[in-house]
């Protein structure tokens, strides 16, 4: 007898149960340990026992942001939410002393509205609005005789303190080169790594997945070698170096791309130029001899034979490039390749749909949490504790939906609560005061960089970590009520965020705002691409692919409204090094689509309505934008696009013209 299949797994649960496999960061367990316990230990030694802590604190929320990367890219994504943190724990503590509770339960929501249009910019921003209002819910809801500067001033000396080991500690085992780019190249070996695993996969199952993954891995390369700097270019050769062999990774990557769009297997030795490539960046040395180039110069109707030798003479070409910038040693040019984030763009996020609702909905669940802990603070509940901070924190960890679904939080946060309050009531019986506390406290700051791959984990050890903080403080033993208050302020958004309270504009705004900077970013590279009529695509034969070529099969709509475009953008197509930075910008503004995209499917029913159908325009913009990237270096072979081209081109272009027509609003210029 056969038996029954079992129920799916709703995605909002199954959700809760995925973790990310990573190798673990031994640099960062290090400089974990090394900061919230000593930070903790060096308040207790100077009599300052409440700024020790508030060092503490400081320390953990930086280790929560200390990823891989680079040293130069930390300073902003360690030191941008640690001073966002040090002024919320400076309003939180003066609006704290000098109001009221309902004045100062209004103060504590517009910071909310404030944090959370800015948590909309993006992952930076998001965390410096996340630590602005934990910081805030800590410096009101933990009354302490120090007056706020000190308080705000100790908190950024732990965060501080945890950047200073970030730069000045080498990463275990790195012994190649300057170690202080250690980062840097394990991020620009990991592209060439992902252009080789993409090449093997051209013709696979896999292929679509391992495109994604060289997107994942040019983004991450991409942001180490950013950060602060006083001058716009490299200064030291070794930094240099990098950046050239992250610049000739892009043509390589051009050519993986349209070898994946031709569908077709490659020879096996393709792969191995990238590897070696990847070798010797991580060696911080010279590639050796790469394989001999996969085909000979033909003519033109050999070219045009299938779409796979274009493309392979592409890797051939991109593979010659690469060898002459590692045997250069530097690159020609000391300007970066950084993202270009104009300061209007990231008003625009703030302010947009996606900003305001984001903002709506962590000022109202972070204003009603500092509300009933205030209710609740005043009435006793709280019993012989001075603290309310921890139930509007609490919300704010729930309701950041970059964090992920909502559902997928709740559950997390209420399980690793649980656990970690469990776990420390079981410890504070057996370990010995102070020392036994300070050592928990280093423990757990060493286990931070691990447990971040789950949200329970996370939740887990930063419990155990806090209520460790809050003994050495010497207040008394608080498990129970952590659980109380945690499983109050998961209800509280729950009925909040997923009960349909009238909310201005239509949910889903962020959403939505990625998939129109996805679409714009697409439709500004096809127009480079294939030029503006009377110019163009430029390639390194002299020949060109105007309009005609996309119209001129079929006379189709879609060309003669691309024509028209082209013509009314007026975009130049010369320059190699715009095509890529305009591709690196499609792709990477698609990845951010997916991801929000990918949170808002998991959500409960009542949300994911909101957001149906985005994620078949996010394929619709990816084959787009995989087309013309295979047209891109058609173009530079041949000076001209094959049928199949311009059937690909008019299929993605007409399926998202047919989207806009079911009903799917999203603002998208190549659709419109």
């Amino acid at each position: 007898m056969t038996r029954p299949p079992l129920p799916a797994v709703p995605p909002w649960l199954a959700h809760a149960f995925r973790a990310q496999r990573e190798p673990v960061p031994w640099n960062a367990v290090c400089r974990g340990a090394l900061a919230a316990g000593p930070a903790l230990l060096a308040g207790m030694l100077l009599g300052r026992t409440a700024l020790g802590v508030l060092a503490a604190i400081g320390a953990m929320l930086a280790g929560i942001n200390d990823r891989p990367g680079g040293r130069r890219a930390s300073v902003r994504r360690l030191g941008v939410p640690a001073s966002a943190g040090a002024a919320g724990l400076l309003v939180g503590t003066y609006a704290g002393q000098g109001l009221t509770a309902v004045p100062l339960t209004l103060v504590l929501t517009a910071l909310g509205l404030v944090a959370g249009g800015i948590s909309a910019v993006g992952p930076v921003a998001s965390a410096a609005g996340t630590q602005l209002l934990v910081a805030a819910a800590v410096g009101a809801g933990m009354p302490a005789a120090d007056p706020g500067w000190q308080r705000a001033l100790a908190f950024l000396a732990g965060a501080g303190w945890l950047l200073v080991l970030r730069l000045a500690l080498p990463t275990p085992g790195s012994l190649a080169g300057d170690f202080r780019f250690d980062g840097e190249r394990a991020a620009v070996a990991g592209v060439y790594d992902a252009i080789a695993a993409l090449v093997e996969a051209a013709g696979g199952a896999h292929a679509t997945a391992r495109r994604a993954a060289l997107t994942a891995a040019l983004d991450h390369a991409q942001d180490a070698l950013s950060g602060p700097r006083l001058r716009g270019y490299a200064a030291s050769a070794a930094e240099r170096r990098l950046h050239a062999r992250f610049a000739a990774a892009l043509p390589l990557a051009e050519a993986a791309t349209a070898l994946c769009w031709a569908g077709e297997p490659v020879p096996a030795r393709a792969a191995r130029g990238p590897r070696r490539l990847a070798a010797a960046v991580r060696a911080d040395t010279g590639p050796g001899p790469l394989p001999a180039p996969h085909l000979p110069r033909t003519g033109l109707r050999a070219r045009e034979a299938a779409p796979v030798l274009p493309a392979l003479r592409a890797l051939d070409d991109a593979l010659l490039g690469a060898a002459e910038a590692f045997d250069r040693g530097e690159g020609a040019h000391r300007r970066l390749l950084g993202r270009r984030r104009s300061p209007r763009r990231a008003l625009r996020a703030a302010f947009g749909a996606g900003g305001r609702e984001y903002g709506l909905r962590v000022a109202l669940c972070f204003g009603a949490g500092a509300a009933i802990a205030q209710a609740l603070h005043h009435a006793r509940w709280y019993g012989s504790h001075t603290h309310w901070y921890w139930l509007p924190a609490t919300a704010v960890f729930l309701v950041k939906p970059d964090l992920g679904p909502l559902a997928s939080r709740v559950l997390c946060r209420a399980a690793g609560t649980v656990l970690g309050a469990l776990v420390f009531a079981g410890l504070a019986a057996l370990l010995p005061r102070p020392a036994g506390l300070i050592a928990l406290v280093a423990v757990c700051g060493a286990l931070i960089p691990v447990a971040t791959r789950h949200f329970a984990a996370l939740t887990a050890v930063v419990t155990v970590l806090v209520l460790a903080l809050i003994m050495a403080g010497g207040e008394p033993q608080a498990s129970v009520g952590r659980i109380g208050e945690t499983l109050l302020a998961c209800v509280l958004v729950l009925v909040l965020v997923v009960g349909h309270l009238p909310m201005p504009g239509e949910r889903g705004g962020g959403v939505r705002d990625r998939l129109a900077a996805a679409g714009g970013a697409a439709h500004a590279y096809l127009l480079h691409v294939l030029g503006p009529p009377g110019h163009g695509h430029a390639t390194g034969h002299g020949h060109t692919a105007g309009s005609g070529d996309l119209a001129g099969s079929g006379d189709l709509a879609e060309g003669r409204v691309l024509s028209e475009r082209r013509a009314r953008a007026g975009v130049g197509s010369g320059d190699r090094a715009e095509r890529w930075a305009l591709r690196r910008e499609a792709y990477r503004t698609l990845a951010e689509a997916r991801t929000a995209i990918s949170h808002a499917a998991a959500e409960l029913p009542s949300l994911a309505r909101h957001t149906e159908g985005t994620d078949a325009v996010a394929e619709a913009l990816e084959r787009l934008v995989d087309t013309t990237t295979a047209c891109a270096v058609h173009l530079d072979d041949t000076g001209r696009l094959t049928p199949r081209h311009l059937r690909r081109l008019r299929e993605a272009l007409g399926e998202l013209e047919r989207l806009e027509r079911r009903g799917v609003r999203i603002p998208l210029p190549v659709a419109a």
